[in-house]
């Protein structure tokens, strides 16, 4: 069982959490309460629940990566973490001059390091690997 991956895991179930729990209120709902266009309102909504489901479904892929090694899946799911904390950065940066009013970025930069750990681990330990 790789404990890098079960923490992966954890840390994306407990981000679906408070994404759902803390930023529905503070960021879903506002917007969904406003006067913008119904279709706005719509598309928002529905990247909203994507994101949901996409933070659960990579918490689930981290939770079988425990017990099933595939380094090709973990390097997927380090890419898009990245991307998120590239958008947030950026985002950050560009639109609000800060990065702390969306530290968002955090809890991907190091979910992304303990999946790339989880995927350091499973290489230590595969048939035939060499250990100095």
């Amino acid at each position: 069982m790789n404990k890098w991956m079960i923490t992966a895991a954890g840390l994306l179930f407990l981000t679906t959490g408070v994404h759902v729990f803390l930023g529905g209120p503070e960021i879903h709902l506002p917007i969904q309460e406003s006067n913008l266009a119904p279709p706005v309102r719509a598309v928002a909504a529905v990247v909203w629940h994507a994101v949901t489901v996409i933070l659960f479904v990579f918490g689930g892929a981290c939770a079988w990566l425990a017990r099933n090694p595939n380094p090709p899946l973990a390097w997927t799911l380090v890419a898009v973490q990245l991307g998120f904390v590239a958008l947030f950065i950026g985002y950050g940066m560009t639109l609000l001059g800060n990065l702390t009013v969306m530290p968002q970025w955090i809890i991907f930069s190091l979910i992304s390091a303990v999946i790339a750990m989880g995927v350091r681990a499973d290489k230590a330990t595969a048939p035939g690997a060499v250990t100095a």
